[in-house]
This record gives C-alpha cells, sequence and structure tokens, in this order.
C-alpha cells in the first residue's frame, strides 16, 4: 500500500472537518489514469468546500480540490499514456469524485486536456477555473457580438476571474472597467489593463429596470444586486457573461433589459462543460492571456497553506490567483 499526502474532508457531528493527511492509494476512487498531481490552485468553490460554508461536498471522505495539472504516472486511456502533461477541471473533482489537493488523483481520461505546450504545470494552475472560466465568458462575449473596442465591465475585478478576464479582455483591445468592492486594488487594476476603476458601491444600490446604458458587455462573478444592476445598464443588443454568485443566488430584476433592450444573459458553466468548449478554450488562454500579467497576479504556497486561505478567498481577501504546489 502507498499512502501520500492530501486535504480530506470528513463528516463531523459540527459539520464537516478539513486536514492535511495520509490517504491510502488503494482508496482512490475509479478512473482509467493516474495522474501525479503537480499543482493546485484555489477557487472560491475550494474556499466554501474546505470551510464546509457550503454544502459543496456530496460524498465523505473527499479529497477537495477541484483543479490540477500533472503528469500521467499510468493509463488505460487510449488517448493518455505515462509522462503526459495533462490538466483537470471540475467535473465533479472535490464534490463527488477525489480531487485535486493530493499527490495523486484517479480520474476518467475523457476529462482531462492536454496541457498547452508552451504551458508549465504551475501556469495552467496559476490560470485554473477561475481563469478557464473568464475565458468561457470572454468567448461567450465574442459570440454574441461584443468587440472590441466596445466599453465592457468587469465585476469581481480584483478576484481569480476578474483578474484573469480583466487581463485578456484589455490585451484584445477592449476598454474595460473594472468594478470592485476594493479599491485599494487600483493600480494592480490598471497594471492589468483597466481603463476606469468603479466602485461596487454604485452597483449595489437598489435596482432600477432600466438604467443609463454604459457598457456593451460584462462579465460577473459577484451576481445577485450587482448583476441586477449590470444587466439594467448594458446597451442595446448586448450581453453579460454570469459565472459567479459570490453575493447570493437571487437576481432582484425585471424583464426589461431583456426586452426592452434586447440584452442577453450568458450563463457561464465551467464544471461539466464539454470537452471540445474546454479544448479551446484552453488553446485561446495560450495564446490570449499575458504570461507576465497572469504572473503580477498569481502567488504560490504549499499544499498545508490551502486550510489557511480557504477562509480568506471567502472574505474577499485573495487578489488574483493563488497557485498550490502540491509536492
Amino acid at each position: 500500500m502507498t499512502a501520500f499526502k492530501a486535504i480530506v474532508i470528513e463528516k463531523a457531528d459540527s459539520g464537516t472537518k478539513a486536514a492535511l493527511t495520509n490517504f491510502d492509494e488503494a482508496n482512490l476512487m475509479d478512473g482509467d489514469v493516474t495522474v501525479r498531481v503537480e499543482y493546485s490552485t484555489v477557487n472560491y468553490k475550494d474556499g466554501l468546500a474546505v470551510t464546509g460554508k457550503a454544502p459543496v461536498v456530496r460524498r465523505f471522505p473527499m479529497i477537495a480540490g477541484v483543479d490540477f495539472a500533472g503528469t500521467v504516472e499510468t493509463s488505460n486511456h487510449a488517448a493518455w499514456k505515462a509522462g503526459d502533461k495533462v490538466v483537470l477541471n471540475g467535473w465533479g473533482c472535490g464534490e463527488t469524485h477525489l480531487g485535486a489537493y493530493a499527490e495523486k488523483a484517479r480520474v476518467k481520461g475523457d476529462w482531462l486536456v492536454p496541457l498547452p505546450k508552451t504551458m508549465s504545470t504551475r501556469d495552467a494552475m496559476a490560470i485554473g477555473t477561475a481563469g478557464y472560466t473568464a475565458m468561457l465568458a470572454v468567448m461567450a462575449l465574442e459570440s454574441h457580438g461584443v468587440h472590441p473596442p466596445n466599453e465592457v465591465a468587469v465585476s469581481g475585478a480584483a478576484g481569480g476571474v476578474g483578474s484573469v478576464g480583466v487581463g485578456i479582455l484589455a490585451d484584445r483591445g477592449y476598454t474595460v472597467h473594472a468594478i470592485t468592492g476594493r479599491p485599494q486594488e487600483a493600480d494592480y487594476l490598471k497594471s492589468l489593463g483597466a481603463a476606469a476603476i468603479i466602485d461596487r458601491k454604485e452597483l449595489t444600490g437598489p435596482v432600477r429596470p432600466l438604467a443609463k446604458e454604459r457598457w456593451a458587455g460584462a462579465i460577473d462573478s459577484v451576481g445577485s444586486t450587482v448583476l441586477a444592476n449590470l444587466l439594467s445598464m448594458i446597451r442595446y443588443g448586448g450581453a453579460v457573461a454570469a459565472c459567479g454568485l459570490a453575493a447570493g443566488m437571487d437576481l432582484p430584476t425585471s424583464v426589461a433589459p431583456f426586452i426592452l433592450r434586447g440584452v442577453c444573459l450568458y450563463g457561464i458553466e465551467s464544471v461539466m462543460c464539454p470537452i471540445e468548449r474546454r479544448r479551446e478554450a484552453w488553446k485561446r488562454l495560450e495564446t490570449d492571456l499575458n504570461r507576465q500579467k497572469l504572473a503580477a497576479m498569481t502567488r504560490e504556497i504549499g499544499l498545508s497553506n490551502v486550510l489557511d486561505v480557504a477562509p480568506e478567498i471567502l472574505e474577499g481577501k485573495v487578489r488574483g490567483r493563488i497557485v498550490v504546489k502540491i509536492a
């Protein structure tokens, strides 16, 4: 039997409890590919799972972590062989399938995408689900016809999705307005390419059915009143790509933006996204995300530090991206 380090969530009398411990390889779940995990990351969902603030985990014990990048150790899948570099995002890992905060993972080969040739496994997890989701959102806006040099808004701009979204959109020639509840991060957001910084308070007040038209499109990772206000401010025929609910799952709006201005609301779902769209998103991330900007928005922690960072990401104290070195 072989044991390895993992962050394991157990059911407890008071809810759940997460701890760094040894996990027996024999207890990994079924899958046709075993991966030696090199890096993971910390997303908002990881924070919810590790802290137990929301019922993300659906089986126990559970190895937390929804993302990983690493090297194939063994494979019974036709697409993969030992030594291949791979990336995984979602598919229920850290929720229903043992996840990424571990030195090894066993998963279905159909869940994996190849590591882009010019990226390291660390680069891939500096991007992680947050960055991959941001790219899906950019792709949705493009498919709707929202193109540069249009003015677009990004809410939750200092967070993971927001930081990557601002960086990509700015480099593609959009005029990006970064919406944040952390005005002290203005210089950071401008370094990523934001043309203007908007205090989130401007979008947390009472929602009007229709407000003054401001943006051709937006990426929203906040939800609730912020999303409702964004919708009311999108220009005729524009679109919002919504991918987060940090402020809540409610949406206090009306049909006015949709039927009077023809605004479209795109739901961005990354966990079960079809594999071809994933591959497309990762190809785009390889070419469209400035690596210097990625480095500037990223800090690295060790596996044991995830337990300390998890509550911080829920409290809005984490800027940009966090990459987790596993080994």
